[in-house]
């Protein structure tokens, strides 16, 4: 089977398994330009108490140490806005987690894709994933021809938007390789305007330090007090950047049934949250990837926006 074949199967697979877009591009370090970015970032701390970021470095910044042999990454990517939305005036969730974990839903389809690969008789070094390893998903899904990086530092899909997971899968065969497209934000800069807490110190860089996602989901401190006030009724991320971006007026409605939220969380509001006990919060976010911030912190972010 000769590259061209293989490459057209493996995309027709990935779309048949339900990934919304599907890019290849050759294993390779990272550009110079993006290693410097990265490690400007690190080097100003934006990173906060994600320690993890500044480990493996090597490895994220060149993924055939991850894979010996590794010649292609295939990247996927998977939409997640919801069918239906939060009422506005109850404790709001970031869209991504509505539904099932994604880390979960997309490892069992990349798991498949894989075993696909396998099927068709190659003898093959493959790894995957979902926001698990040392790896820049957004960069390679650029370099695959996916979409291309907005001011807010998330991916957009031309005429779909920035809601979607990535997935990627390291493999030793050599395939036929995407382009990335030529594409920008021109002078729009409504995702850096609209930020509630300011959490961009430019185009491009985020301080993570400010950023209500961060600070709601990962940061397991005391919140700051001069964010006090400016969270509005975000308990759990924000996804303020990406409403105003004018790329998801194209944003349709996911077909994942994973994703979609059960009656007791679209139903969840703030009397409900003040009274949420631990059994319930196990309950209504079994399986979700808001258990990430565990019981205390969703009460600790619910007590912020009310004081």
């Amino acid at each position: 089977m000769n590259k061209a074949d293989l490459t057209l199967l493996i995309k027709e697979q990935a779309l048949a398994l339900g990934f919304s877009s599907a890019g290849i591009a050759k294993a390779e370090s990272v550009d110079e330009e993006t290693q410097d970015r990265f490690n400007v970032w690190l080097e100003g701390q934006y990173n906060g108490d994600m320690i993890y970021m500044a480990n493996n470095k090597e490895k994220r910044l060149d993924p055939t140490l991850l894979v010996e042999g590794a010649k292609s990454v295939i990247v996927v990517a998977l939409n997640y806005y919801p069918q239906v939305l939060q009422r506005p005036d109850v404790p709001q969730f970031s869209y991504y987690a509505y539904g099932k974990d994604y880390h979960d839903v997309i490892k069992s389809k990349l798991r498949n894709l894989s075993l696909y690969i396998e099927s068709l008789g190659f003898s093959v070094s493959v790894r995957s994933f979902t926001d698990s390893a040392p790896i820049l998903e957004r960069y390679w899904a650029v370099k695959a021809g996916l979409g291309f990086i907005g001011k807010s530092n998330m991916l957009i899909l031309p005429k779909s938007g920035t809601f979607f997971f990535l997935g990627v899968l390291i493999v030793d065969l050599e395939l036929e390789y995407d382009s990335p497209l030529e594409l920008s934000c021109g002078k729009c800069r409504k995702c850096l305007d609209v930020c509630p807490t300011g959490a961009f110190v430019k185009p491009y860089m985020l301080d993570a330090r400010k950023c209500v996602s961060y600070l709601t989901i990962e940061y397991r401190g005391d919140l700051p007090s001069d964010v006090q006030g400016l969270f509005g009724q975000r308990v759990y991320g924000c996804d303020s950047c990406q409403l105003v971006c004018p790329w998801n007026r194209f944003a349709n409605p996911t077909l994942v049934n994973e994703f979609t939220p059960i009656p007791e969380f679209l139903g969840l509001d703030a009397k409900g949250l003040d009274v949420m006990t631990e059994e319930d919060f196990r309950r209504i976010f079994k399986g979700s990837a808001v258990k990430r911030t565990k019981y205390q912190g969703l009460m600790r972010n619910r007590d912020f926006i009310k004081e």
